[in-house]
């Protein structure tokens, strides 16, 4: 039978055996066997991205393995790899619109631009069948992936129309009397000089019958000047001396 004290002498050297043991092993924490990933620079995820875009997609499949066994969680080392190995309409979706293409425009520049990355070049280039090296022509049309943009109407400001202001009416001038033409037959010396003159020279060239006309308007322009007066007299003898003698 085995008493009381038997047993915590046998206790006492299973726990001796154990303390042993952990010395033996200088307290280390075992050690993983993992190896760390190497973070692989984004000068060797550019250049990858260079390959494909250059349509060399044999050297970058091969530069893409040994990246993705060194740092198999980059993310952008997963977007080139479903850029090669991915349907790009299972990747991008497929809904598209026209683009017509503009001088300068690169295959990875369009990418960045309606993308968001422009690592994604390969995944356009695809899309568009485009093989090989992507060099795009002015005026090529290209399937952009996604609806097209909503191109806002441009808001013209409300012209308001601004009240027009009431024409100040003109002062009414006050009326002048008018002035009353002088009665016909009403002295006028001037012309009667004029008339008179015309008369004495008909009558001084042989014309008589005209002296008599105008020496009579003279008269009747200036019915008071003596004259005149003589003047026609003379050349109505004149005339009648004229006319007796034919």
């Amino acid at each position: 039978m085995i008493t009381y004290a038997q047993t915590a002498r046998f206790g006492a050297a299973i726990g001796l055996g154990l303390l042993a043991a952990a010395c033996s092993g200088n307290g280390s924490p075992p050690r993983s066997t993992t190896a760390r990933a190497q973070p692989v620079p984004a000068t060797e995820v550019e250049a990858i991205a260079g390959l494909l875009e250059r349509g060399d997609e044999r050297a970058a499949k091969k530069r893409l393995a040994a990246a993705l066994k060194k740092d198999p969680g980059n993310a952008n080392l997963m977007v080139l790899r479903d850029s090669i190995e991915r349907d790009p309409k299972e990747l991008l979706g497929p809904n598209s619109y026209a683009y017509t293409v503009q001088a300068g425009d690169t295959i990875g520049g369009l990418a960045q631009r309606f993308l968001g990355n422009r690592l994604k070049a390969h995944q356009l280039a695809r899309y568009n069948g485009i093989l090989g090296a992507a060099v795009l022509g002015a005026g090529q049309t290209l399937r952009i992936p996604g609806e097209p943009p909503r191109i806002e109407p441009v808001r013209r400001p409300d012209r308001r129309v601004e009240p027009q202001a009431t024409p100040a009416r003109p002062k009414a001038t006050p009326s002048r009397p008018a002035v009353a033409a002088p009665p016909a037959g009403a002295v006028n010396v001037t012309a009667a000089r004029q008339a008179r003159a015309a008369g004495l020279a008909a009558l001084n060239d042989g014309n008589p019958a005209r002296a008599v006309s105008l020496l009579s308007r003279a008269a009747s322009l200036d019915p008071g000047n003596a004259v005149i007066a003589r003047d026609l007299a003379r050349a109505r003898r004149i005339n009648a001396t004229v006319r007796a003698s034919q």
